[in-house]
């Protein structure tokens, strides 16, 4: 028995980590099988399982069940195995008869003991505040005490849209904190978006229930941006006649809002909104208007080149203008 023993120890370190495996001997005709086929539980939850020793080379007590927890009872050629609470993260099963010829025939199932995440965040790596469009940065997932670490998918999320997957480079049967990464380079369409990290544990089969998954809370953004004018300059001189309404757009998106300074004509009052409005314009009114368009990103301008006409200065092609009683005529 002792010998058997010594045997046992030596299997269970070669098949620890295996699907349901048989040791791998001429001699044996048959090998113990396990239902099911493989285990995956939640560390502290109770589990069990059967092995159907053998069919006919069974004989007398040279067959049985290792394992370091929980308890074996015998009916007939079946070994069964129940624990209350799985909390021994080495444990392993290896099932086993002896022939006739002193040969021993053995299979172990693949246990799969894991812990969801106690908890999951995100942050960014060496950086708090505002972000500015165009720039790198780094976002980072933490996890803590997860098992199987190698089993985890950590997927970063930008509002609804998956931004990336990745899994961990280190195998781990206990739990450990792990820390996942993702560059990011935000637009001024990101401003106000959410960023955060779902965390999976991919336990494929046996098991039939939906894999653990732990979220991170919601981090916004807040993107910076300089000034980009809403209308694009116009080149053009813009003609106007004397008495009629001016109006001049500067209005201009940015992160922070932007700020307006006007470079008037000589003797004109300033003015600080995004569109100037002169309601009745005269001669005085004529000349280069400049918009500057600032915020803590950038600065851009947009000039205006405003030319002012009475109405006697509107000649059509062909016409002469004579003056009767104050008043213009177009004449031949």
């Amino acid at each position: 028995m002792f010998m058997h023993f010594i045997l046992l120890v030596s299997y269970s370190l070669t098949f620890l980590c295996t699907h349901q495996v048989s040791s791998f001997d001429p001699s044996c005709t048959e090998f113990p099988v396990f239902t099911p086929s493989a285990l995956v539980v939640k560390y502290g939850d109770p589990a069990n399982v059967t092995c159907d020793v053998c069919q006919k080379d069974c004989r007398g007590d040279s067959f049985g069940l290792e394992t370091p927890v929980g308890e074996v009872r015998q009916n007939g050629t079946t070994m069964i195995w129940t624990v209350d609470r799985l909390t021994e993260w080495d444990t392993y099963l290896i099932c086993y008869y002896n022939t006739d010829d002193g040969d021993q025939c053995t299979s172990t199932v693949d246990i799969t003991i894991y812990q969801p995440p106690e908890s999951v965040s995100i942050s960014f790596v060496n950086h708090t505040g505002m972000m500015f469009e165009n720039q790198q940065y780094t976002l980072q997932c933490s996890v803590q005490n997860v098992a199987p670490v190698q089993n985890l998918t950590v997927t970063f999320y930008r509002g609804n849209t998956a931004l990336g997957h990745l899994q961990a480079n280190s195998e781990h049967k206990k739990p450990v904190n792990e820390t996942f990464t993702l560059n990011i380079t935000p637009s001024r369409e990101h401003d106000g978006a959410q960023y955060w990290c779902e965390t999976k544990l991919e336990l494929g089969p046996p098991t039939s229930q939906r894999p653990p998954v732990v979220t991170s809370e919601k981090l916004p953004a807040i993107v910076h941006y300089g000034p980009e004018l809403k209308e694009p300059p116009n080149p053009d001189v813009i003609t106007i006649t004397e008495g009629d309404t001016l109006h001049l757009n500067c209005s201009s998106v940015g992160n922070p809002s932007p700020s307006y300074t006007w470079t008037l004509p000589t003797n004109s009052p300033s003015y600080s909104g995004s569109v100037l409005t002169i309601k009745s314009v005269g001669f005085e009114h004529e000349g280069q208007y400049i918009c500057t368009v600032s915020n803590t990103v950038g600065t851009v301008t947009k000039e205006f080149n405003i030319d002012v006409q009475g109405e006697c200065c509107q000649i059509l092609p062909g016409k002469r203008v004579t003056e009767v009683q104050s008043q213009y005529y177009f004449t031949n």
